[in-house]
């Protein structure tokens, strides 16, 4: 696994011991079976292959005194710093990610913050062919085989980058979000799946739940019918002279 070197040198080995922290913990969970995960192989089914590549890229994110919105400027940027490292496609870029650690976060300040972050750019990552996935303590995301066990936790706040793949279609047709967002996202998803998916009931599967989103905000925002226009019926003067110039003029 790879590390990006913090800027100031004097952060190097906390930083070291976080994403060591990390590493064992991405091996060890997510590379890994659990008995409640609900089907068999790894919590993550691509991480096993990610490490095998080295294609996983951990970056710590000191968060003191910063708002929400520098924290969403900084995950913008490693989403464009995502989409410009190598390999840019292929099976080598599916296997692709970057880990964003946040050690400044406390766990009780993490669904406030990660969360948060995570909702608000998640459109923007969905629409460039990318997931970004939201992991600390207290993440009460259930998982799709087992509604009792909780795969986004880990000890540290973290967001995750990586390409969208085939099976993300459940984290992109929640009825929990708004119809319009949901719009975005299965169309995004199409977009770039439609050439990669050979099961076409899949891919009908993704088109029904788009029509079912579309339907859905027709619904919640119809169009307002156009004005009808009668025509309009001329006043007729009660003066004798008024009606004469009426009708000659």
């Amino acid at each position: 696994m790879q590390f990006f070197a913090p800027a100031d040198l004097n952060q190097l080995q906390p930083d070291l011991t976080c994403l060591t922290e990390m590493n064992e913990w991405v091996k060890n969970f997510l590379g890994r079976p659990h008995p409640d995960l609900g089907r068999s192989g790894p919590v993550c089914p691509f991480v096993p292959r990610a490490l095998q590549l080295d294609t996983i890229r951990l970056a710590v994110i000191h968060t003191q005194a910063m708002g929400q919105a520098q924290v969403e400027e900084i995950v913008r940027c490693y989403r464009d710093q995502f989409l410009e490292l190598e390999p840019k496609s292929g099976e080598l870029a599916f296997y692709k990610a970057i880990m964003l650690v946040f050690p400044d976060v406390s766990p009780e300040q993490a669904p406030e913050l990660i969360d948060a972050v995570q909702q608000k750019l998640k459109p923007f990552f969905v629409e460039q062919g990318l997931m970004l996935g939201e992991f600390h303590q207290h993440n009460e995301t259930p998982g799709l085989h087992n509604p009792d066990f909780r795969p986004l936790r880990s000890p540290i706040p973290m967001l995750a980058i990586r390409f969208m793949a085939e099976s993300d279609l459940p984290f992109l047709e929640r009825i929990s979000d708004q119809p319009q967002l949901r719009v975005r996202y299965l169309q995004a998803y199409l977009n770039r799946m439609s050439s990669i998916i050979k099961d076409e009931s899949k891919l009908s599967h993704a088109r029904s739940a788009l029509a079912l989103a579309q339907s859905q905000l027709v619904q919640d925002h119809p169009v307002a019918p156009l004005p009808q226009h009668h025509p309009v019926t001329p006043k007729v003067s009660k003066c004798p002279f008024a009606r004469l110039a009426q009708a000659f003029g």
